[in-house]
């Protein structure tokens, strides 16, 4: 599988004028990704899309160019092909094909469990940051990007249903069915009402891999996700695998920017259970991830148990 994304990723290298010297396998998910180093222009990230139009890939980097105007961070930004396009389509024989685009390589290094107190605070000022550079945006014509909420989850928890047996007992699985009838009928009840400042274009997947840092300030990378979906679920991506004190730093960093308002601490634990559970639903299929599946379900099981008893968690240790 590795070798037919390589050949449709040396296909793709084709559309542009790069003097490449190396092509290197990242990463594979949702989206297959590829180092491509050069001898002049430096690093590039070339990605092939799966489930992703051409309409969702543009708007995606076009929203990355409106918010390089409102935001002093860098981003990733898309490159041209020799026609002009970001997006553009990689025949494979007989195949339909697939989208590929080439973004500029954001410099910095992953913090891992090296992140100090100023780091995770300055994690939160990101947030905000992107959340109010967002109000702040006139969206492009024919934007097209994902939405996520109530209907998007339900999705999700249909893919676990198949396959929750690879790290699930029957029992286990009916804890996450209890936490996610609980979600259903909190989010049936959410607004999606832009002009309260709590709805609009979010990163989607800003979890910790996706953060990186250059001289000790975060950027974010990997906006595959961005789409519809409110600021705190945003939020919940990128405190879900802290420590609760590092995510009360992550609050007080964005509440330096951003003042967060109502109800916001049942809002944020909502929204970090549904992330969690979310995360499953997408990695349960695959069998290089069950292992790691199996091992971290003693702690989610116990966010559930406590979510469904109404027991706070967010910021405090819980016992497994």
């Amino acid at each position: 599988m590795r070798n037919n994304y390589k050949q449709a990723a040396l296909m793709a290298l084709q559309h542009f004028d790069l003097d490449w010297t190396q092509i290197r396998f990242n990463q594979r998910s949702d989206t297959c990704t590829f180092v491509i180093e050069t001898n002049k222009e430096g690093t590039f990230l070339l990605r092939l899309h799966s489930g992703r139009s051409k309409e969702e890939i543009n708007s995606e980097i076009a929203w990355l160019e409106l918010l390089k105007s409102k935001i002093d961070v860098p981003l990733p930004k898309g490159v041209h092909d020799r026609t002009g396009s970001v997006a553009f389509k990689v025949e494979q024989g007989n195949e339909d094909g697939i989208y590929a685009s080439l973004m500029r390589w954001v410099e910095g290094e992953h913090a891992n469990e090296r992140l100090t107190e100023e780091q995770i605070y300055k994690e939160g000022v990101l947030l905000a940051k992107l959340h109010k550079a967002a109000q702040q945006l006139e969206l492009p014509p024919g934007f097209n990007r994902p939405v996520w909420d109530e209907h998007s989850f339900r999705k999700a928890m249909l893919r676990l249903k198949l396959h929750y047996h690879s790290f699930l007992s029957d029992d286990e699985f009916v804890l996450y069915q209890s936490a996610a009838e609980k979600l259903y009928g909190w989010l049936s009840k959410q607004h999606k009402n832009k002009n309260r400042r709590t709805y609009g274009v979010i990163h989607g997947d800003l979890h910790q891999g996706n953060i990186i840092f250059k001289e000790g300030e975060p950027r974010p990378i990997d906006f595959g996700r961005c789409g519809w979906g409110y600021y705190l679920y945003d939020v919940a991506h990128t405190i879900l695998g802290l420590y609760p004190l590092q995510r009360e730093l992550v609050i007080k960093g964005y509440e330096s920017v951003a003042k967060l308002d109502g109800e916001w601490f049942q809002t944020l634990e909502n929204f970090t259970v549904m992330v969690m559970i979310e995360n499953y639903c997408h990695h349960a299929p695959d069998p290089r991830e069950t292992e790691g599946l199996k091992a971290e379900q003693p702690y989610a099981q116990a966010i559930l148990r406590n979510y469904l008893r109404g027991d706070p968690f967010l910021f405090n240790t819980i016992e497994i």
